[in-house]
């Protein structure tokens, strides 16, 4: 074969390679939320290097008052990774190979989509792998998971006009949603279906009224405390909203809207009664205009899991912007 062949048929093969990448690259991914594709020999998945896995990604989710499992996982061995798993929106693929290797690929196969390589020389290589980048991993799967909820929900999300107007700040909430309660410095706005209900709360205070030095998840606790008491009640008035501390709270110091905010999850409960269910909080804190914004997203569905429904609490209240 010549020179001129040769050079050709090289550049078909690249031409149908690159035409293929872009392709797939442009087909919508598709998924339930939190649910992840695991690519791996069925040898592996039903040994030490399946159990890694699953205990990492199958954990408990933090906040939720009865376990479940942070990721829904499917597993499919090497020779299916086509058609419909290459569609997921979540891929890990694990493998043994000729070097120890990760590395992640956006939109490999269709869009939004992570893919997640680990391969290693050995069963020991791989387990070091899985455990060196689970961390990483997680946090990229709930970046884009929350990203994706909410463009499920884009269509029926809205701006509310009173709570832009009353608190300086937009939130986008469903459509669905309605003002329970609504006054001067506090709004509950909820959403009834037939299994429960999903709530969002939004209020205001000075920044005094929170000491940032002292122990900020026993202030968050008082505060919610003091909501339920006055706001959030059963069918008799003295049956109120607060926090159950028997359940594990869970903390956490980050930054929304480039302001600094304290996450908070854990178990809401009805005195004298036997509705409880998680909640998330959001305490943000606005050290020029010297105030807090307090969020809550709080669901009661007692016959169903409830992973789901905080995550789109989560989806929708992260998107906040304080003007």
């Amino acid at each position: 074969m010549n020179k001129t062949a040769i050079l050709f048929l090289s550049v078909v093969v690249i031409f149908f390679s690159c035409s293929k990448k872009k392709e797939d690259s442009s087909r919508h991914s598709t998924g339930k939320i939190n649910a992840i594709s695991i690519v791996i020999d069925n040898q592996l998945w039903n040994g030490v290097v399946g159990d890694s896995i699953r205990n990492k990604f199958a954990s408990p989710v933090e906040g939720l008052p009865k376990e479940e499992p942070i990721f829904d996982i499917n597993q499919y061995p090497a020779n299916v990774m086509e058609g419909f798993v290459t569609k997921s929106r979540v891929i890990i693929v694990v493998k043994k190979g000729a070097e120890n290797r990760f590395s992640v690929q956006k939109n490999q196969y269709a869009t939004p989509q992570n893919v997640f390589h680990i391969t290693g020389k050995s069963v020991s290589a791989l387990l070091e792998l899985i455990e060196k980048n689970t961390p990483d991993i997680i946090q990229r799967i709930r970046k884009g998971e929350l990203a994706a909820h909410q463009e499920l929900l884009k269509d029926s999300l809205v701006i509310s006009k009173t709570i832009q107007k009353q608190f300086q700040l937009d939130l986008k909430v469903p459509k669905s949603y309605s003002f329970s309660i609504k006054n001067n410095n506090f709004v509950w706005l909820k959403r009834e279906f037939a299994s429960g209900s999903s709530s969002i709360l939004v209020t205001q205070f000075p920044i005094s009224n929170v000491n940032l030095e002292a122990n900020v998840l026993n202030q968050i606790v008082k505060i919610q405390d003091s909501i339920g008491a006055e706001y959030i009640k059963g069918q008799d008035s003295s049956s109120n909203m607060y926090v159950d501390v028997s359940y594990p709270l869970y903390l956490l110091k980050t930054t929304l809207n480039d302001k600094l905010t304290y996450v908070t999850k854990g178990t809401w409960r009805l005195k004298d009664s036997f509705m409880f269910g998680p909640f998330i909080s959001y305490l943000i804190v606005d050290s020029k205009k010297s105030k807090i914004t307090y969020l809550v997203g709080f669901c009661y569905v007692p016959s169903k899991d409830k992973r789901d429904f905080m995550h789109e609490l989560e989806s929708v209240l992260k998107e906040v912007r304080i003007n």
